[in-house]
């Protein structure tokens, strides 16, 4: 693999809001375009040889918008796991849901099961979804299992923390890109952006295109990642 292409690639999906409103439509509309827009970013990613590519649909947070909004996004990711789990499936990826179970209701947590275990031995890239998800919330995951499983504090290092995190096998972020201007974490994947390179971009989620993750990764290539040393 050429070592120049990311292995892991985070994607902060904002604009949604922004971009409905630009156009005259309901809120809806807008997160509408920016769930079919990630389809065509995730193959788009894969085909340039990223290995894991993470994204944020949900934060903790979330669940403080507008009732009609919560319902709306709901019905999204009851689609995906309904209806394009097949297809995504059909293209051999791996899918696995990074975040909490608290206040998601039954049925999309029992989706989220079935997701993981039908996709399990996909190839050509894992998708981690980033679903009712926070990254303190993470972190402080991570450190009940680790009292649950009786580790002596003095054997608690970065490497065993890490281990304990959701989904542990999925890598560090190379690089974490941010749509819409805003130029912020959100508390997306603080333990694995310890080192990650970022790029913020103006246009709204809803309109990139497979030329924008050309870019991004010619910008990738151009960066001299240092590690602190």
């Amino acid at each position: 693999m050429d070592n120049r292409i990311p292995i892991h690639i985070g994607y902060i999906l904002d604009g949604n809001r922004r971009w409905a409103k630009k156009h005259g439509l309901p809120t809806y509309e807008g997160h509408l375009a920016g769930y079919n827009t990630l389809k065509e970013v995730i193959d788009a990613t894969a085909d340039m040889g990223v290995q894991y590519i993470s994204f944020y649909t949900w934060s903790t947070e979330n669940w403080a918008r507008a009732e009609e909004e919560v319902r709306g996004i709901m019905k999204l990711i009851r689609m995906l796991f309904k209806t394009d789990i097949k297809e995504l499936i059909k293209k051999d990826y791996k899918v696995v849901v990074l975040g909490g179970r608290e206040q998601l209701p039954e049925d999309i947590s029992a989706m989220i099961d079935e997701a993981e275990k039908v996709s399990h031995n996909g190839k050509r890239a894992t998708l981690a979804m980033c679903f009712n998800y926070g990254g303190q919330q993470e972190i402080v995951r991570a450190a009940q299992r680790i009292a649950e499983a009786g580790i002596d504090a003095e054997k608690v290092t970065a490497k065993v923390f890490e281990k304990y995190l959701d989904h542990p096998n999925i890598p560090p972020c190379d690089v974490i890109v941010r749509t819409s201007g805003e130029q912020r974490l959100s508390n997306f994947m603080l333990w694995r952006s310890a080192y990650s390179e970022f790029i913020f971009l103006e246009k709204l989620w809803p309109d990139m295109r497979k030329e924008d993750i050309t870019a991004i990764i010619e910008e990738y290539t151009k960066r001299s990642r240092r590690f602190g040393g």
